[in-house]
């Protein structure tokens, strides 16, 4: 038998005795300290990043279900920007508030749809011409490249000639999809100018009620900051309204005199196009600009579009370097980068209109932030000037 020393401590052959087995997790750290502070770091930034970009999906699929009716409202609160001191000016001089309201809308929208009655007519009355032109045009390329030292058979354009007409004619039923689409569109776009002509109505008549109908809507600790921050964002949106205007108008008459001088057809309506496209910063003065170019290359041949191109890059460099500087100085201070970015955004979420609307959303929601931040340094807001009637 074995004595008790052998069964207490162990055999007496000298082997080591078994190990003694710790219960599961003890001794071990926690999952989440054994993880390196980096990682939890990333992975904290990465979850809460996935869910700002699954709200911001979101809202730009609510937008584009109801594009119509938000651009169609941003589009009155950018006509009541321009509109409003016209208003305020026609009351200060004895104008009744409803009666001055509703002069100035009826005129601001009759005017821009004489503008475009006038588009329309000049080009259907210079077809014919401009028609004979391209083909002129057309000609005259030809045989430029036949020319060209880019060894261009006749028998290749004849080539790409003919692709280009199989091509058109192979596709009759998406230009049918298309047409079909092109009054979709016009709908949407007659359903929308309706819309933001109510509501610029609306705006100019009561904005200082909706906007205290709005204020009832935010927490009453956070109503202070926003009814100190609305005002300047009304404040700045005006500032971009009304300097993009005196801007565009200036690009339009450089551009739409000097091709005027140099004989190009259909002037005043691409005068017109140039004053419209100056809406879309940066973008739409390039478009429109090339399209003043074609035109001129076209009809008048490879000089006449080089010196419009001149005329076109001359403007844009002074309405660059010395217009937006001098008309929008920093009440509408935003980078170029910035600006870019959120036209290429607002255009792929709502088209041109989203493109038009980027900008100055963009800078409304600077000057927002930046009160916010700090109320110290934000932009003073001008006297309120007194009228003659009581309000």
């Amino acid at each position: 038998m074995p004595d008790e020393a052998d069964s207490v401590d162990g055999p007496s052959d000298g082997n080591p005795p078994p190990p003694v087995h710790v219960p599961s997790g003890e001794g071990r750290p926690e999952p989440y300290a054994a993880v390196p502070w980096g990682v939890r770091v990333a992975a904290e930034v990465g979850w809460r990043f996935l869910i700002l970009a699954a709200t911001v999906w979101v809202l730009v699929q609510a937008i584009s279900a109801v594009r119509v009716l938000v651009l169609a409202f941003a589009a009155s609160l950018l006509i009541t920007a321009l509109l409003q001191p016209t208003v305020a000016r026609l009351h200060r001089h004895g104008v009744p508030k409803g009666l001055a309201t509703g002069l100035t809308t009826v005129c601001g929208f009759a005017l821009v749809g004489l503008v475009g009655w006038f588009i329309f007519w000049q080009v259907m009355s210079n077809a014919s011409e401009l028609s004979s032109r391209l083909n002129e045009g057309v000609e005259d390329l030809k045989r430029w490249l036949l020319d060209s030292p880019f060894h261009i058979t006749e028998a290749r354009i004849n080539e790409f000639t003919q692709m280009l007409s199989d091509g058109i004619g192979s596709s009759s039923e998406r230009l049918t999809d298309a047409g079909l689409h092109g009054f979709k569109v016009v709908v949407e776009v007659v359903s929308g100018a309706l819309l933001a002509l109510f509501s610029t109505l609306f705006l100019l008549a009561d904005g200082s009620r909706v906007w205290k109908w709005f204020l009832k809507w935010v927490p009453r600790y956070a109503r202070p900051a926003i009814s100190g921050a609305g005002p300047r964002a009304w404040q700045t949106l005006t500032a971009y309204v009304h300097g993009t205007v005196i801007i565009a108008f200036i690009d339009a008459v450089c551009i739409g005199l000097g091709i005027y001088i140099l004989g190009v057809p259909l002037a005043l309506p691409l005068a017109v196009v140039i004053f419209a496209g100056a809406f879309i910063p940066l973008v739409g003065a390039v478009l429109s600009g090339v399209l003043a170019i074609l035109v001129a290359f076209v009809t008048q041949g490879v000089f006449s579009a080089l010196l419009v191109l001149l005329i076109v890059l001359g403007v844009q460099q002074l309405e660059g370097h010395i217009l937006q500087p001098f008309i929008l100085g920093r009440a509408v201070h935003v980078h170029p980068l910035a600006v870019i970015f959120s036209v290429a955004a607002g255009g792929l979420v709502a088209g041109i209109g989203g493109a038009v609307v980027a900008v100055p959303l963009v800078a409304v929601a600077n000057t927002v932030v930046t009160y916010l931040r700090d109320p110290r340094k934000a932009q003073p807001m001008p006297p309120k000037r007194p009228g003659r009637r009581a309000q």
